[in-house]
Formats: C-alpha cells, structure tokens, sequence
C-alpha cells in the first residue's frame, strides 16, 4: 500500500480538472483514487521481463470474407422500389441548406 492520498491531493486535481466537489464527494473521490492507485503499484510490482505488449489480450485474425464479386441487383427494379428517382439515380431531400 502506498502512502495514503489526502483529500487536500484530491482537492488541488478536482481543482485543476475545474472540477467542483462537495465536502461529500471529495471524501468519496479520495478513497476511491486511493484504491485505484494501489491498484497501480500492484500492477507496477509484476515481473513482466520477457512479456511482450498487447494491442489486444486475444490474437485476432481477419475474421472478413474475401471480397468477390457476386450477384448485382436489378438497376430498374430497385430504382422502382425508391420514393423518389431523377436521372437514373435516388433522388434525397436537400442536405445542409442545398437548394430544391
């Protein structure tokens, strides 16, 4: 265990973040930044000479399907289907204050 973490510590870092506390959560926030802490130094004492570091805890692969080409859909037909079509193409509402 370290040496223990003052709530006037946890007042300054509340105070730099512009954080306000009350008297409540200030008590609060410095037993639980303690306890994180400790946690730190805990981790910190491990052995990991030899660990290498981890972008991720599992070994992933590419979980992605090869990309082939593969049936297309009926231009027309889909068109047909949308509410609104001009020249060949989906017609939307305007977008960011675009004219009609």
């Amino acid at each position: 265990m370290t040496e223990r973490l003052t709530t006037a510590e946890v007042a300054k870092v509340a105070e730099l973040a512009r954080l306000r506390l009350t008297p409540e959560e200030l008590e609060r926030f410095t037993d639980q930044l303690a306890a994180v802490l400790d946690h730190a130094v805990d981790i910190e004492a491990l052995d990991l000479d030899g660990v290498e570091p981890l972008a991720h805890p599992v070994q992933l692969t590419n979980v992605m399907r090869d990309d082939e080409p593969g049936e297309v859909l009926d231009r027309e037909e889909v068109l047909a289907q949308a509410p609104a079509t001009e020249e060949g193409q989906f017609r939307v509402p305007p977008v960011l204050g675009e004219g009609a």
